[in-house]
């Protein structure tokens, strides 16, 4: 039975239901789904939006409406968002978490690994009858991003192209400040608006919220997440025919960033400006080098945006991947013009 739809007004296209892992079958993901309108020429594809920890599947379906409407006289390609177990709509927890410790039951590797099943059953039950000619597009914001590059490593040959909305640090504990209480500690370097405790406590603050070992409500295990990303810059992912993914990194304003992190965490403007946005702009800068220089477009400053990219502007979201598609055409995997 189909669930019910979001109360917002969505093309026509989009479809709302859940659907059971074929390796899970006790518990059912929510899903919603377009399929695509290609011209024959065209190879089949499917846009997988994949969400962060504290966002859900609500904050693609503008950007899945957009895509519809500005690219339905031409065709686009199938689009697909989900909510992992036990976020959004999924009210179902993933049956690995039975029986284990709350919050270590799962981790990054088994999201993608859901994932991997999820778009093979989309895949074969809705665009063709087969894993043949399976090619994926991959659209993430924050810890979706590291979801995307890990599945991108363990299914090679599956994925096209990725457009990476703000991507979490993968490799980080969070501890992106000087430590007050290293013997390395040097006071003359931190901004003079910040005082030795207001450091502290912005320290311990992000420690309780973000710290990889700090339990979120999808339990989602992240402890284990910067040995499976160890790296921005590397391992270099393939595309489908040995070749290499199209990429886009996008991210965020630092003044917005800056903004919202004094609303919401009562962070000095000065410490995001002098530590946190320069680290994640030299993150964001090793990522274009998993694919080949001509096929890597960023890092793309999304004007405005906080690190929820796709909600706050569907728009520059809908421009973003509208080109990563036109790319595709014009320019596929491995091929340089």
């Amino acid at each position: 039975m189909a669930a019910p739809q979001p109360a917002m007004m969505l093309p026509r296209e989009l479809a709302h239901d859940t659907i059971a892992l074929k390796y899970k079958p006790t518990a059912k993901i929510h899903y919603t789904f377009a399929a695509g309108n290609l011209p024959e020429e065209q190879p089949l594809r499917l846009v997988v939006f994949l969400n962060g920890l504290m966002t859900d599947k609500s904050t693609w379906l503008p950007v899945m409406a957009g895509i519809i409407r500005n690219h339905r006289a031409n065709g686009f390609p199938s689009l697909l968002a989900y909510d992992r177990y036990g976020q959004g709509l999924t009210e179902d927890r993933d049956p690995l978490d039975s029986g284990a410790e709350k919050g270590r039951g799962h981790n990054v590797a088994d999201a993608v690994h859901d994932l991997h099943q999820l778009v093979t059953q989309v895949w074969t039950d809705k665009i063709r009858n087969s894993e043949a000619g399976l090619r994926l597009i991959l659209v993430a914001n924050s810890i979706g991003c590291a979801i995307a590059r890990l599945y991108a490593e363990l299914y090679p040959s599956r994925v096209e192209a990725l457009l990476l909305l703000d991507p979490m640090i993968a490799n980080s504990k969070f501890d992106w400040w000087p430590n007050p209480d290293s013997k390395d500690f040097d006071p003359e370097e931190i901004p003079v608006d910040v005082t030795i405790d207001v450091l502290r406590e912005q320290r311990a603050k992000f420690a309780t919220f973000f710290a990889p070992d700090v339990i979120n409500k999808e339990g989602l295990d992240r402890r284990d997440l910067a040995e499976l990303l160890p790296y921005s810059d590397r391992p270099v992912l393939e595309a489908p025919q040995g070749l290499r993914p199209i990429l886009t990194v996008v991210e965020h304003d630092p003044e917005k960033f800056a903004a919202e992190s004094l609303k919401s965490m009562g962070t000095p403007i000065s410490l995001s400006m002098k530590y946190t946005n320069p680290l994640w702009h030299r993150y964001n800068q090793g990522l274009l080098q998993i694919t080949d220089p001509h096929l890597a477009v960023g890092p793309v400053l999304a004007n405005n945006c906080g690190h929820f990219v796709q909600r706050d502007d569907p728009s520059f979201v809908i421009d973003q991947l509208s080109s990563l598609l036109g790319r595709l055409v014009l320019q596929p995997p491995g091929v340089e013009v």
